[in-house]
């Protein structure tokens, strides 16, 4: 095909194309078009081919491409992110605690344990007992308070008892309790027809029957040391040393009674 010109209808002679026309790319290459346009056939069929597919797509097809639809397919597919990101964190971090719990630790260094010779009991409460005083009669062991009660029982304590009584800021009541009836250690009661041995003002000799009060505070037997009670105005025990023989280990708690 081509149009009339100057030169017949012939190409111009320095290759352009007719009717100024632009050049086709070259990236196409050689065009060939053939004589017989039946051998374009099977470039025809494919084309047709293509275009009846694009024209016969179905309605969900056709309602799913519209920009709407597309709009949400992309929010739908950014909702989805959230929660498998959350899970995999979720799982991430069970992981990671597991191996944490079965991991070995530092060793740790060993607590140190209270001995039955030097306890803090603070919350014990003393019990209310009724001893037997000096001469015979009946005692509230509470009364006394607030009080640093010596048991003595099998216990040549006269020092530790005398020591204490001086070390006992004003108001304090040292209390020396022994158990059943054995005259002759210190700080037992003497019989009942035998004067009191000379004490301090502040200490008060009791006896202790049944010896409730030593079993009662898990304070164990006797064993020629003394048991000491630091117990404050309202029979709270402040300090339980089950073995003692000097005030040095009573005196830095004698400011809290």
């Amino acid at each position: 095909m081509g149009s009339l010109s100057d030169n017949g209808g012939n190409w111009p002679p320095d290759g352009g194309s007719p009717d100024g026309l632009p050049d086709l790319p070259e990236e196409w290459g050689v065009i060939v078009v053939p004589d017989d346009l039946s051998e374009l056939s099977d470039e025809v069929s494919a084309v047709q081919a293509e275009l009846h597919r694009a024209q016969h797509r179905s309605r969900w097809q056709q309602f799913a491409d519209r920009p709407g639809m597309r709009v949400l397919r992309r929010i739908g597919a950014a909702s989805l992110r959230a929660p498998v990101l959350i899970i995999s964190m979720a799982v991430l971090v069970t992981v990671a605690s597991l191996f944490a719990s079965a991991w070995p630790g530092p060793a740790r260094s060993p607590a140190t344990q209270r001995t039955a010779a030097t306890t803090d009991d603070r919350g014990d409460v003393l019990p209310a007992l009724e001893l037997i005083g000096s001469d015979g009669k009946n005692v509230s062991l509470r009364a006394q308070l607030p009080a640093v009660v010596l048991l003595t029982d099998g216990c040549d304590c006269a020092g530790l008892i005398a020591d204490t009584a001086a070390a006992v800021p004003p108001g304090i009541t040292v209390v020396t309790v022994v158990a059943g009836a054995a005259a002759g250690q210190t700080g037992a009661a003497p019989p009942t027809n035998a004067a009191p041995p000379a004490q301090p003002r502040t200490v008060r000799t009791l006896r202790d029957p049944t010896g409730e009060l030593r079993a009662g505070l898990d304070l164990g037997t006797p064993d020629g040391t003394a048991a000491a009670l630091l117990v404050d105005r309202s029979g709270e025990i402040v300090r339980k040393i089950a073995r003692t023989v000097s005030i040095e280990e009573l005196r830095p708690d004698l400011a809290r009674l």
